[in-house]
């Protein structure tokens, strides 16, 4: 076993130390334990674990406990508190606690720390703020489970968007980079079709998994309800969980609907890969759409939201006004009133090899994960909107060089004004104008792009570690069957804009946000002529939950009252 370092010299430690005031406050949430030396306090694999304040002594945060090629990652010591997002998100342990000589713990339950995050203001923004810089550090050192795959597999690139999309630590050995996977993958044994394989800590195989299998086996899915259970109709669900449908679900909890929030991929949508929203109110220094995400999920859960991750909705249906969402795994939950916050997906180019670069090269989103693969190298970002300009200012931290590529003359038309100055400022960051990408370059790994210069028609190579793709959307509409009336993009059409026909078709005037079925509203990114930004997504969901209580007023399916003006904020 390797040694560590104290916490204070390690930035895994970062914000972890605490002052008497805070020690104070914690007491009153946890229980005082003495500790041996050696006393594992948990361990790789646990459901969860409780937040750790050391009070004597240390205690050792080891990856690989009990191995031979253990390592310990980080050594906390008197004052400071061991934990990361995982404590929060509910996620199962990958990696051990262990005291280091004899001492005092504080131990706090988990249950205990949610009360603490919505209690107590300044402690709550000190353990967030630790635990996210902790998971991007352990991230970036490939900490938690392991991917098997190869980077030519439908599979292994799904998980690896599944992974990026959540903010999963995680390690991933290609099948094409490492000439000792093949006999490792005999010893286990796994036949090539099993593959991908993902190992997950505490000792679980897994054999391509599906997405909900892998987030079950991590402990994000909640544990399937008694059957008397599942037939309850509840007063709202979404389906959703971007920026629009966390604060439909904040909104509606908050004001007494029993609602439920379901979520494909992950918390945050689109927004929640944005490393940087700098012109969000109330933030000037920005955040990112990690925090917001991890924010909005714990304000929903704090009123009381029940929320499911993996769970992709595929059929809707209508009778005597219930409505009712099919998921993929054959749940049906019915509600009073649905809002549709299932956002918009990047559009792919439309060029040959793009699927075999998908994960390896190719990527729709700029995260600390992707970010690794062009560390000290140049990056290629295509797209004109804000989502490529946050990706362009954050590639920069690390990379030698980034391109932004856009078929315009400028990125006025597309992008704001603030991210345009710093892009403009920034030494390491170029504007390609009238440019496009004609071809991916490279065998297992792209290593440049072909590039057409529109205003003389002149091809050219662009040497590139990764092409990072934000150019348009199509909206997530697949699985309303076409009963919803939507545009000509199959964005979906809501009150004013509607079309007469159908309006004069319905009972009652369709409300703002409502769609051409009465009772179903449309939120975010994937209404037509939404406003793509995070702040005017967030005041659509709340919007939607007013709007929601008139409608089940004037139907009398209403079981609690509507909002106070100014209630939820």
């Amino acid at each position: 076993m390797t040694s560590g370092v104290v916490a204070s010299d390690d930035p895994l430690a970062h914000q972890a130390y605490l002052g008497e005031n805070q020690l104070q406050i914690l007491r009153k949430y946890g229980t005082e334990q003495a500790v041996g030396d050696g006393d594992v306090l948990f361990v790789d694999g646990d459901h969860t674990y409780d937040l750790i304040v050391v009070l004597e002594g240390f205690v050792k945060v080891v990856e690989g406990y009990g191995k031979p090629d253990s390592d310990v990652i980080v050594t906390y010591g008197p004052n400071e508190f061991v934990g990361e997002m995982g404590l929060l998100t509910g996620q199962r342990v990958f990696l051990t606690g262990v005291a280091s000589g004899s001492g005092r713990i504080l131990r706090i339950p988990v249950e205990k720390v949610r009360s603490i995050m919505t209690e107590e203001p300044d402690l709550s923004e000190l353990i967030l703020r630790a635990f996210l810089f902790r998971r991007a550090l352990l991230t970036t050192r490939g900490s938690g489970l392991t991917l098997v795959g190869s980077r030519f597999c439908a599979g292994t690139r799904r998980l690896l968007e599944l992974l990026a999309r959540n903010r999963l630590s995680s390690r991933w050995v290609e099948l094409e980079g490492s000439a000792e996977v093949e006999a490792w993958l005999q010893e286990l044994p796994v036949p090539s079709e099993d593959l991908p394989i993902v190992l997950v800590p505490g000792h679980r195989l897994l054999r391509n998994p599906s997405n909900r299998e892998l987030l079950t086996a991590l402990g994000l899915t909640e544990v399937e309800e008694e059957a008397s259970n599942r037939d309850d109709v509840c007063d709202l669900l979404v389906v959703g969980g971007g920026p629009a449908g966390l604060a439909a679900a904040v909104y509606g909890s908050s004001e007494g609907l029993t609602t439920t929030l379901a979520e494909d991929t992950a918390l945050g949508g689109q927004a929640g890969t944005s490393t940087r929203i700098e012109n969000y109110l109330g933030f000037p220094a920005g955040l990112s759409g990690e925090e917001l995400a991890a924010r909005g999920a714990l304000q929903a859960k704090k009123f009381g939201a029940r929320i499911k991750l993996a769970a992709r909705a595929t059929q809707l249906s209508s009778r005597d006004g219930i409505h009712a969402v099919t998921f993929e795994n054959s749940e049906t939950i019915s509600a009073k009133s649905i809002i549709i916050a299932t956002g918009a997906r990047y559009n792919r180019l439309p060029l040959d090899r793009l699927a075999q670069f998908e994960g390896a090269g190719v990527f729709y989103a700029a995260t600390q994960m992707e970010a690794q693969t062009c560390v000290g190298r140049t990056a290629v970002v295509v797209g004109g909107g804000n989502s490529a300009g946050q990706a362009a200012m954050f590639l920069a931290r690390t990379c030698a060089r980034v391109n932004i590529m856009i078929r315009g003359d400028s990125l006025a038309s597309s992008m704001s004004r603030y991210l345009i100055d710093q892009i403009e400022h920034h030494p390491l960051i170029e504007v390609l104008s009238n440019t496009e990408v004609t071809r991916l370059v490279g065998d297992a790994q792209i290593s440049a792009v072909e590039i057409r210069h529109a205003g003389t028609g002149a091809m050219s190579i662009l040497d590139t570690c990764g092409l990072f793709v934000f150019i348009g959307a199509k909206p997530a509409t697949e699985w309303l069957g076409g009963q919803i009336a939507v545009d000509k993009h199959g964005f979906v059409l809501t009150g004013p804009d509607l079309p007469q026909d159908i309006v004069r078709k319905l009972d009652r005037p369709p409300l703002l946000l409502e769609t051409s079925r009465p009772g179903i509203f449309c939120v975010g990114d994937v209404r037509a002529g939404s406003v793509k930004r995070t702040a005017t997504a967030i005041g659509e969901g709340s919007m939607a939950v007013r709007l929601v209580f008139d409608r089940l007023q004037s139907t009398g399916l209403a079981a609690t009252a509507p909002p106070r003006p100014g209630a939820a904020g």
